[in-house]
């Protein structure tokens, strides 16, 4: 990879933050423009973006999103958790997690329990949530921009894809 691309994004959280307070107008006048586009089109920029971006930031000196997130995750996840942790499914639910009256569980600290120096230290066990984040490699980008938009100012894929499909759909931010 040319160290050169990599210059070119934005991977201060502290810039991000910024921009993202600034943009709020802009993000909703993007929304709508995107609205108007063809929904397959965008995808296929989308995913070629993310694939491009993802690529070159490296998650783990960043970390936000364990730091940030709600995580959801299923019966199965939790029972693999407790077997890679060798305790039992009560007992991971009592130190971890919480469950609501429909039975949805989700993690009960926001920062992740597993985040330590920006790592998962459950990699290889995380949960579905967890692996699929920030969600830009799914169909249907268009329908899902708001919730894209609500993490843009703490992830710097999201970030960074959000501005350069800016930039190739010929957006006028102005």
């Amino acid at each position: 990879m040319d160290q050169s691309e990599n210059n070119s994004l934005v991977t201060d959280l502290k810039i991000l933050a910024e921009k993202g307070a600034e943009k709020a107008e802009e993000h909703e006048r993007f929304r709508s423009f995107i609205r108007a586009q063809d929904s397959e089109q965008i995808d296929t920029i989308v995913h070629r973006l993310n694939d491009s971006i993802s690529a070159r930031i490296d998650c783990t000196s960043c970390g936000q999103c364990c730091r940030s997130l709600m995580v959801n995750l299923s019966k199965e996840e939790a029972v693999n958790l407790a077997d890679h942790l060798e305790t039992d499914l009560p007992t991971l639910k009592e130190k971890y997690l919480e469950e609501s009256l429909q039975g949805q569980l989700i993690m009960n600290t926001i920062p992740c329990h597993f985040l330590a120096e920006n790592k998962c230290t459950i990699y290889e066990h995380r949960f579905h949530d967890c692996r699929a984040f920030p969600h830009l490699d799914r169909p249907h980008f268009s329908d899902r921009l708001f919730g894209t938009l609500i993490h843009y100012s703490m992830c710097p894929i999201i970030y960074n894809v959000v501005e350069q499909l800016k930039v190739e759909t010929g957006f006028e931010g102005n």
